[in-house]
């Protein structure tokens, strides 16, 4: 449970079934083992009780829940049963896997009237060589397939990360990678340096990257993020959408800490509210529900003001 009054992480699962050549290490390795649906619709009802209501459900491969008990639409039951709970009022899904993420799992995410369409899909690099390399899934058609499927929908949120430098990777490879992170302007993303972990297969590989190229296109990477993200933000100016209110900004006394209902707590940013009471004089109260204006950016900070 997060240190907020309002939001829980719920863990879906223990262990993991899924294996690539930069996480491969034996000791880190195990089966997938899924809680059962009936234990996590009890701790969310028992949460519920205690004044939760805004829940991100994680694991370390979030779409094969239930898998292990022969189940392919997992998330699909759960969220028919999230839904079915009183006064949950928000909920996301965290690290969905590209192997075992489908359309129909992507549509029953969007259509939810509880869980946002928030799609964390670390797909770590495009290249379809770069792919095979890292024993990635089914490779960069099926990774497109998917983003374009989100994409679809007007309110997704789409959230990645991505390696670079890993050994095999050419100048083309990274140059295709950089090309469609723009082109499909993730709202948030991640951008890691490949580096040798032993008991790996990418350690054994004799074609590895110099430090300093994989520093420059780390470099590249994350400034084509910082532009994505931005942007993305600079689009909500002038919106009205709903947050939630944290607490005192750590900016300053005068301003008020939030976050969009959508965004998960503590990871996808910070929305500064630039007054403490609403224009009737009410105190604006922490760990609640309001509609916000989106006034302005400052910084990688959005700036909204509490509509009555």
């Amino acid at each position: 449970i997060t240190g907020s009054s309002y939001h829980a992480y719920i863990k879906l699962s223990e262990g993991c079934n899924q294996t690539c050549s930069f996480c491969a290490i034996p000791s880190f390795k195990g089966k997938l083992h899924s809680r059962e649906l009936k234990s996590i619709t009890k701790e969310v009802k028992y949460l519920v009780s205690q004044g939760y209501f805004d829940f991100s459900f994680v694991s370390q491969d979030s779409s094969s829940y239930l898998r292990d008990f022969d189940i392919r639409d997992g998330l699909q039951r759960l969220i028919k049963e999230i839904e079915k709970i009183n006064d949950v009022k928000s909920a996301r899904i965290l690290y969905l896997y590209p192997s075992t993420t489908t359309l129909d799992l992507i549509d029953t995410i969007a259509k939810s009237n509880i869980f946002r369409s928030y799609y964390d899909m670390p797909l770590q690099h495009i290249s379809q060589s770069v792919l095979k390399i890292m024993k990635r899934g089914k490779g960069s058609e099926k990774l497109k397939e998917l983003m374009n499927h989100m994409h679809k929908f007007d309110d997704a949120f789409i959230r990645s990360t991505f390696i670079v430098g890993h050994p095999g990777e050419t100048q083309e490879d990274f140059e295709e990678l950089c090309k469609d992170v723009k082109e499909y302007k993730f709202h948030r993303a991640n951008v890691f340096s490949y580096s040798d972990e032993d008991g790996t297969d990418a350690y054994n590989r004799e074609d590895k990257i110099d430090q300093d190229i994989i520093d420059t296109r780390a470099q590249i990477l994350g400034d084509i993020i910082t532009q994505t993200t931005t942007r993305s933000l600079e689009d909500k100016i002038g919106k009205t959408i709903q947050v939630i209110v944290d607490g005192i900004s750590s900016e300053h006394d005068y301003l008020l800490s939030a976050k969009d209902i959508v965004w998960a707590p503590e990871i996808d940013g910070e929305i500064y509210i630039n007054d403490n009471e609403l224009n009737d004089g009410v105190q604006i109260k922490f760990g609640q529900i309001y509609n916000a204006k989106i006034t302005d950016i400052a910084g990688d900070k959005l700036i909204a003001t509490i509509l009555k």
